[in-house]
């Protein structure tokens, strides 16, 4: 069975690491390849080339550094149908779904490529008589990502290519539970020609991500995973000296009101929330109906997750693939026996479902849990599943309540045809993206924004956002004496 490298200094080599992970096609359970869990030493290796690479990366030109994103952008839209082929393998969602994650990796590579003008400083002349003052951004140093399972190729893009455009040289390691993707990703950088150093691959678990946290020459962290993962890699980075930037979990609410269209609402929820099996962190979870919404959108809802095809993503017909592995699924079916435990009702039941040819794969179907008391424990944990909580409440303050009582804050979405209750919605929902009539999903021009426990940091990946986290202002006061 094929054991995965690592990419280190513009070669591929094999990890001396001794333990390793299999890697599992969650549709089938079918074994498609073996991971190493690397050695500190091998991240120590990978930091000490990438400083190296720094040292005249960052003296190239930015003209010259986006040459590179464009052949990648040419090569991600040559190979797209092949890496999203491998990301539907190795990660259980739907062919179009990995489609539209290249897409929008795609997109992130476009945007960076403006970095000649995104980085611009300021200037301003005779501040004091004959004395000028600017600011310029200079690049950081050696930075890295570490990614989770639910976006194999698009997370580590919210980052990679505005790092390496603003002058970083940079490190990736992937979820050891989907590493196939960024094996075919790091095979494109090859072909761009990229200097050796400048982008690296290691593989690994939390020894890994120790070693990338409390490595004296890596200067600031990406993550992107669950909410205690990244509050502990956030304040050890931080404790450490390093910029850090790190998404944590969700419980993402959408809030339908009596005038939504539900005919529309209802199809947008059903992907929001049953759409890449419940394990975005975009994925609508709780759905809070007002007044007489309940009865029409409950209805609604409830067929729609009936109706929902499960099975192997490479189906074109299949709406909603596997979960990741069979421990996520075990963990999901527990949290749905806990919320009726504690006394939702199961409107629609989706555990332990027969898929036909799929019988050993990590499947359950579209699962709706009516009447959720906003306390229980499944009304509070981020269930990464597809799992949809009814709550019910009279009026738009109550559901606003409700949204601003979570301990998370990354996407709250309000369903109405009243543009007073729109303003009056997204001026108050504390949730970092905020989608009207919509599922709020940010493209690459704006940061992938998140607050409380949903995103520990200042600033966030994509945009502009990107530029200020990669680069380090500085100012500098001139003054010239001229002879008279």
């Amino acid at each position: 069975m094929n054991i995965l490298p690592n990419y280190i200094n513009g070669k591929w080599q094999n990890s001396t690491a001794t333990e390793h992970l299999e890697v599992i096609n969650p549709a089938t359970a079918e074994l498609l390849a073996k991971v190493p869990l690397s050695l500190a030493s091998e991240v120590n290796q990978a930091a000490e080339v990438a400083a190296k690479a720094f040292i005249s990366w960052r003296r190239t030109p930015a003209t010259e550094r986006v040459q590179y994103l464009f052949i990648l952008k040419y090569l991600l839209e040559e190979y797209l149908e092949d890496i999203a082929r491998t990301i539907t393998l190795e990660c259980g969602k739907t062919l179009t779904e990995s489609r539209v994650e290249m897409r929008r990796a795609i997109e992130n590579v476009e945007i960076a490529c403006g970095i000649p003008m995104m980085m611009q400083g300021t200037n301003l002349e005779d501040i004091a008589g004959g004395i000028d003052e600017k600011m310029i951004r200079q690049p950081l140093g050696v930075c890295a990502a570490i990614c989770p399972f639910s976006f194999p190729g698009m997370i580590a893009f919210w980052f990679l290519p505005y790092a390496l455009a603003c002058g970083n040289t940079y490190i990736i390691k992937p979820s050891e539970k989907v590493p196939l993707t960024m094996q075919k990703i790091f095979q494109l950088l090859q072909q761009t020609g990229l200097p050796k150093g400048v982008v690296n691959l290691v593989n690994g678990s939390k020894e890994t991500v120790d070693a990338i946290v409390e490595h004296p020459q890596i200067q600031a962290i990406s993550f992107v995973g669950s909410s205690p993962v990244a509050k502990y890699i956030y304040s050890w980075g931080a404790a450490n000296g390093k910029r850090m930037q790190c998404q944590g979990g969700a419980k993402n609410p959408i809030v339908v009101l009596p005038d939504a269209d539900m005919a529309r609402t209802t199809r947008i929820a059903a992907d929001s929330a049953f759409g890449l099996a419940g394990q975005s962190c975009l994925n609508a979870s709780v759905a809070i109906t007002v007044g007489k919404a309940k009865e029409t959108f409950t209805q609604a809802i409830a067929e729609a997750a009936n109706k929902r095809i499960v099975g192997n993503g490479l189906d074109d017909k299949v709406q909603t693939g596997a979960v990741i592995d069979a421990g996520s699924k075990t963990r999901i079916e527990g949290l749905i026996e806990k919320g009726v435990s504690s006394g939702a009702k199961l409107l629609v039941d989706g555990r332990n479902p027969l898929i036909s040819g799929y019988e050993q794969g990590y499947f359950i179907r579209p699962t709706i849990l009516q009447d959720v008391d906003p306390l229980s424990e499944i009304a509070n944990t981020e269930i990464l599943g597809p799992v949809l909580s009814l709550m019910h409440v009279n009026n738009i303050d109550e559901a606003i309540s409700l949204v601003n009582n979570s301990q998370f804050g990354n996407m709250a979405c309000l369903f109405t045809a009243s543009g007073a209750a729109a303003r009056k919605f997204r001026y108050e929902a504390e949730t970092g993206n905020i989608g009207i009539n919509i599922a709020a999903s940010p493209i690459a021009f704006f940061p992938f924004s998140g607050c409380k426990k949903s995103f520990f940091g200042d600033l966030h990946g994509q945009g502009n956002q990107a530029v200020e986290f990669f680069t380090q202002t500085k100012v500098v006061v001139e003054q010239w004496t001229v002879s008279s």
